[in-house]
C-alpha cells in the first residue's frame, strides 16, 4: 500500500497542480500587462491631439487577447476610464468642487463600456489552443456588435473614446468607403492576423502624419470664442447682449457673413433678446448663430438660433444633452420638471442661406451617432460650438475640437467651432 501511494499517481497529480498553476501565474502577469497597457492607449489616443487618435485602435487587440471575462471587463475599464479621465475635474468644477457626481458619472460611464464588451468577449473552445480557438470571424463580430452598441443609444450615450473617431487620421477624404475601411481595421485586430493589420493600419497613420493639414473653415464662416467661464449667458441683462453684438461686429471681418458663437452665449431665447439682436445687426450683412435655451414648464431645450437683422429663429436642437448635469430623464419619470430635452433623433442636418449644415452642440462631438446620422444626409459644412468652462484644467475640450476635426476630415468637410472658457 505503502509502495503504491508512493508511485505514480501522486507524481502525475503534482504534475498537473503544478502546470495549473504554471498557467495561473502566466494569466496573472498576461492579465496585469494588458490592462497596463490598455491604460497607456487610453490615455494617449485620447490626449487632445489629433495624430494620436489612431493609438486606439489597439484597443480591439487588446480585449481580444484576454485570458478571461473578467480580465476583458478589467482591460476595456482602464481603457475607457484613462480616456475620459478628465470627466471627475470637469464635472467637479460644474458642481462648484463637488467631486461625487463626476465620479459617479465616470464610474456609470465605465462600467456600461466594460459590462457590454466584457458580455460579448468570448474565451477560447475546451481542447483547442488559443490561435485555433480565436481565428474565424466569431471574435471580429463580437467586437463589432460591442462596437456598434457602444455607438448607438442606449449604451452609446457615454459612448465616448469610440475607436472609429479615429477613421479620419487613417483615412482622410475617404468618407464612408474609410468607415468601412477602418470598421475592417478593427475586425483584423481581434484576429491572429492583428500584427499585419497594425502594420498596415499603421502605414496608413505615417503617412497621414506625414501630410497632414487642418480642416477649412467654410467661406465666409468666422467662430468666436469667449473667456466669460461659468458667467456666459447668465447674465440677461441689456448692457450684456449690447457688449456681445459689439463683439460679433468687431470680429466680422469683410469678407465675413456668418459668425459662430459658442452654446449658452445668449442665455435665455426670448422675443426680447430676438428683437435685440435683430437690431443690432441692422445695417450689416451677417447672420449669427449661436447657442441659447428656450425654457417651457416640462423643461428646456439646448438650442441654436439664427439671427440676422430681417430675422432670427431656432436653427438646431440639440440632441443629446450632457447626461446627469442637463439631461436628467428621470425628473420626467417621477412627474418633475425640468432639466434638458434629448431630441435623439432629430434635426441631423439644419437649412441656412442655402446651405446644409452638420450641428454638433459640445457633448454631442464625443459621439458616435449624431455626427454619423448628419452624415447620411450630405452636409456641405460642419458648425461645432460648445461652453467648456467647467472642463477648465483637463483636456476634455480639446478631445472635442481633434474628434471634431478628425470627422470633419473623413468626410472633406469644413468646419467651424466657437467656445467658451
Amino acid at each position: 500500500m505503502i509502495v503504491g501511494i508512493s508511485g505514480p499517481f501522486p507524481t502525475r497529480a503534482f504534475s498537473v497542480w503544478r502546470g495549473q498553476s504554471s498557467r495561473s501565474i502566466r494569466n496573472w502577469q498576461l492579465t496585469c500587462l494588458l490592462i497596463a497597457v490598455s491604460v497607456a492607449c487610453g490615455w494617449t489616443a485620447w490626449s487632445g491631439h489629433v495624430l494620436t487618435l489612431p493609438v486606439a485602435v489597439l484597443f480591439p487587440a487588446l480585449w481580444r487577447m484576454s485570458p478571461s471575462r473578467p480580465t476583458a471587463a478589467l482591460v476595456s475599464a482602464g481603457y475607457f476610464l484613462a480616456a475620459s479621465r478628465g470627466l471627475p475635474q470637469g464635472v467637479a468644477n460644474f458642481y462648484a468642487a463637488d467631486l461625487w457626481p463626476g465620479l459617479l458619472l465616470w464610474t456609470a460611464a465605465s462600467l456600461s463600456f466594460a459590462g457590454v464588451h466584457a458580455a460579448l468577449w468570448k474565451g477560447q473552445p475546451e481542447g483547442k489552443s488559443p490561435r485555433e480557438g480565436r481565428t474565424g470571424m466569431a471574435m471580429a463580430a463580437r467586437y463589432l456588435a460591442a462596437a456598434m452598441l457602444m455607438g448607438l443609444p442606449p449604451f452609446g450615450i457615454t459612448g465616448w473614446a469610440h475607436p472609429l473617431t479615429a477613421t479620419g487620421v487613417l483615412f482622410p477624404g475617404w468618407g464612408w468607403w474609410g468607415l468601412v475601411a477602418m470598421t475592417a481595421g478593427l475586425a483584423m485586430m481581434t484576429s491572429r492576423y492583428w500584427p499585419a493589420a497594425a502594420i498596415v493600419l499603421g502605414g496608413f497613420w505615417l503617412w497621414s502624419t506625414a501630410t497632414w493639414t487642418s480642416p477649412n473653415l467654410p467661406e465666409g464662416w468666422k467662430g468666436v470664442d469667449l473667456e466669460q467661464g461659468q458667467k456666459l449667458g447668465r447674465d440677461g441683462s441689456l448692457d450684456y447682449h449690447r457688449d456681445l453684438i459689439a463683439t460679433v461686429r468687431a470680429a466680422a471681418g469683410e469678407k465675413t457673413r456668418f459668425i459662430v458663437l459658442p452654446e449658452s452665449a445668449l442665455g435665455f431665447w426670448t422675443p426680447t433678446v430676438a428683437r435685440l439682436w435683430s437690431q443690432g445687426l441692422r445695417g450689416s450683412e451677417l447672420t449669427v448663430i449661436a447657442g441659447a435655451a428656450v425654457i417651457d414648464p416640462s423643461g428646456y431645450d439646448n438650442v441654436m438660433v439664427a439671427i440676422s437683422a430681417d430675422e432670427a429663429r431656432i436653427l438646431y436642437r440639440e440632441r443629446m444633452p450632457v447626461p446627469v448635469s442637463m439631461w436628467q430623464p428621470w425628473r420626467a419619470w417621477t412627474g418633475q420638471g425640468g432639466g434638458a430635452r434629448a431630441n435623439l433623433f432629430g434635426n441631423p442636418v439644419v437649412q441656412n442661406d442655402g446651405q446644409k449644415l452638420a450641428a454638433l452642440i459640445c457633448y454631442e462631438q464625443l459621439l458616435l451617432w449624431p455626427v454619423l446620422q448628419s452624415m447620411l444626409h450630405s452636409p456641405t459644412a460642419i458648425v461645432a460650438p460648445g461652453n467648456g468652462w467647467w472642463a477648465a484644467g483637463t483636456s476634455i475640450v480639446a478631445i472635442q475640437n481633434v474628434s471634431v476635426m478628425a470627422w470633419a476630415k473623413l468626410f472633406g468637410l469644413p468646419v467651424v467651432t466657437a467656445f467658451n472658457r
